[in-house]
């Protein structure tokens, strides 16, 4: 049964196309990758399918509603980590996570901020004002409100950002063990290496269109770089540090 499935799905800002006619369709319990450069249509996929803004023409359906129609009943099902969105300066990690979680109706709200902070390694800083948190503890944060409320569908724009090395391992493992419990991941990036280490299946997009899909467990880092350069042409996407 897919979890997302688009028909057309089309967004035009004035005369610039920001993406074209995207049909795709992502099975409950997959870890999606929409991979893509700069600029391709990735983020505007994710506003479509949240919700946060209308498709021009097409349509699309998200845990079985419609986020034109349904938007609330889709909100209430997913988690959203947009790229770069930081918690509020003024309020504490744990002022923010309860506030989630009191929006969410959450049970155990403390003890899941706990588990959280444990988990990503911010329960250092949980009562510090978030002003004063690195960029990295701030994405730990953001990751952690994402899946506080354990929805069915997380959408996540590039979820590495920030993060050093080690940190970047334990996240990886928290997005695969969360799509191994039968939950679905629908994430963007545009780093070849990522897409390839986690992704159960990646669509390709570039000028605001799916130009290819493919399952990156068959091929190789190499085979899966070469396959999106020949795809969406120019020179290879920028390595991480």
């Amino acid at each position: 049964m897919a979890a997302i499935e688009t028909t057309n799905l089309t967004r035009r800002f004035g005369e610039v196309t920001a993406l074209a006619g995207l049909t795709l369709a992502v099975e409950e319990g997959a870890l999606f990758g929409l991979l893509g450069p700069n600029g391709s249509g990735k983020t505007t996929t994710i506003e479509l399918l949240t919700g946060q803004r209308a498709p021009t023409d097409g349509s699309a359906t998200v845990v079985g509603h419609d986020p034109v129609t349904e938007p609330m009943a889709v909100r209430e099902a997913i988690g959203i980590l947009p790229e770069r969105e930081d918690p509020p300066s003024f309020l504490t990690p744990r002022e923010y996570l309860t506030f989630v979680g009191e929006v969410r109706e959450v049970d155990d709200i403390d003890g899941r901020i706990e588990r959280w902070a444990e988990r990503l390694e911010f329960d250092g800083v949980l009562d510090a004002l978030a002003t004063g948190l690195s960029e990295g503890e701030r994405q730990r944060v953001m990751l952690a409100a994402a899946f506080l409320h354990d929805p069915d569908l997380v959408f996540i724009d590039e979820p590495l950002v920030n993060l050093d090395p080690i940190m970047q391992e334990q996240v990886k493992a928290v997005l695969s063990d969360y799509c191994e419990r039968g939950n679905t991941l629908f994430l963007s990036t545009h780093y070849v290496d990522v897409a390839a280490e986690l992704c159960t299946h990646v669509g390709i997009v570039e000028d605001g269109a799916l130009v290819a899909d493919c399952d990156p467990r068959e091929m190789s880092e190499d085979e899966l770089l070469s396959y999106f350069i020949a795809e969406v042409g120019g020179e290879p996407p920028e390595v991480r540090a």
